[in-house]
């Protein structure tokens, strides 16, 4: 069976032909630069109280973390958003494992810095069954220490590619969180986390699952 990582790495490699030369040049640097911050180092990390939250759904609800702890351990999966492609691909691939997420007595959570309006079409499109949930302007993100502004070279990249992330995140065009995946113990615990500053780079959900077995 295919992993997601190979399954991405494929993607990433067939899409590198697609971009023209001086683009990617601009996207590798960029990267590189993210790599180099040591902005991974300083995101949340197993041990630590994940911090609570309230954030408006793509189907209009409100959710918080304090209900989807009463109701088990919660898998938080944080994502740049639906013009993504990366991200399409690492959320179809939770999706397949929600019910195992499910069966182990967990509940699974998307958080984006999209609008509400945004996060809808994306779970229309790949028919998610967990819910997808909206941080514009990422404060949420911050707070897990995965917030990061992109450089004005790669935001004008974005723009050119049509983006749009003026848009999709409410004004809020330059901040992005590092895709990562944390699994919270019922006591609120980082028990397990994924954090990396490649995007081409997932969680894997077998990996998840071990890590929910492994909560006892």
């Amino acid at each position: 069976m295919t992993t997601l990582n190979a399954e991405l790495r494929t993607f990433f490699e067939a899409r590198q032909q697609q971009i023209p030369a001086e683009i990617r040049e601009i996207m590798q640097r960029a990267s590189q630069e993210l790599a180099a911050s040591g902005q991974a180092d300083r995101a949340l990390t197993v041990g630590t109280p994940a911090p609570r939250f309230s954030l408006p759904s793509a189907t209009g609800q409100t959710l918080t973390l304090d209900d989807l702890l009463a109701q088990g351990p919660v898998v938080l999966t944080f994502y740049r958003g639906a013009w993504c492609p990366y991200c399409n691909i690492a959320l179809r691939a939770l999706q397949q494992h929600h019910e195992a997420i499910l069966s182990r007595g967990a509940r699974l959570v998307a958080v984006s810095p999209q609008i509400p309006d945004e996060s809808l079409t994306l779970a229309e499109k790949h028919a998610l069954d967990f819910a997808v949930l909206s941080n514009i302007g990422s404060d949420i993100a911050k707070q897990y220490g995965l917030a990061f502004d992109l450089p004005d070279e790669l935001a004008a990249v974005y723009d050119k590619l049509g983006f749009d992330l003026q848009r999709v995140n409410n004004g809020h065009s330059r901040t992005l969180p590092l895709p990562a995946t944390y699994v919270i113990d019922r006591d609120g615990t980082i028990r397990w986390a994924f954090v990396n500053t490649d995007y081409t780079s997932r969680a894997e959900p077998t990996d998840i699952l071990d890590a929910l077995d492994a909560l006892g």
